[in-house]
């Protein structure tokens, strides 16, 4: 499937040029642990303020329980790094998330994904040089993100390379990024990477 048949036609804040409709929290939206949470991990994404949890710790104690099933599907998965980064790379340039690609390029980096393979994930598994593995994960996730559902064909190709507690794994973490690409357009959660975000941030903080 051609990247432009799949490629999902939001914007971030930052591109569309809009104001977060929710803004990040401070402590006193947070309370003491979401701020505390908020401030390492955002010490670890190597941002003043990683916007995307600063905005959702709003919701407290949400915040927490989504915290840990996102731990356990990356970097707590049993894929590999350079497997999960394939995907969420793939779910963010699918639904033109720009907030998932510039962190998820950094860490895919870290994985050890090259440039040329970050870009052939806009491709996608049409791509030369992927494994018959990595191109089986990256049908895959054109299938969930375009038909919900993966036909049988597919399916199979899949259940030759991974287990079957992967293949649940799989289809959870396709459906977690897609759900926050979804989430971070609605609330036009800005980019942590841009000087105007960075400086509105350090300055509320």
């Amino acid at each position: 499937m051609a990247s432009e048949d799949l490629r999902g036609d939001h914007l971030s804040a930052t591109e569309a040029g809009t104001a977060p409709r929710i803004e990040p929290g401070r402590l006193r939206e947070l309370g003491l642990i979401n701020w505390l949470l908020c401030r390492v991990l955002s010490k670890h994404a190597g941002v003043p303020d990683a916007h995307i949890f600063s905005t959702l710790g709003r919701q407290r104690a949400l915040f927490r329980g989504w915290l840990l099933f996102a731990a356990r599907l990356m970097p707590g998965g049993s894929l590999t790094r350079a497997e999960s980064e394939l995907v969420i790379l793939r779910v963010a340039h699918a639904r033109g998330c720009r907030y998932e690609l510039q962190h998820h390029t950094r860490l895919a980096r870290r994985a050890g994904l090259d440039d040329e393979a970050l870009r052939r994930v806009v491709v996608g598994p049409k791509a030369d040089g992927w494994s018959t593995r990595e191109r089986a994960l990256l049908r895959a996730v054109d299938a969930l993100l375009t038909t919900r559902d993966m036909d049988d064909p597919t399916w199979q190709t899949m259940c030759t390379h991974f287990r079957e507690a992967q293949l649940v794994e799989i289809c959870m973490l396709v459906g977690h990024y897609d759900m926050l690409a979804t989430t971070i357009a609605t609330l036009r959660i800005a980019s942590d990477f841009d000087a105007s975000a960075h400086a509105r941030q350090t300055h509320a903080t």
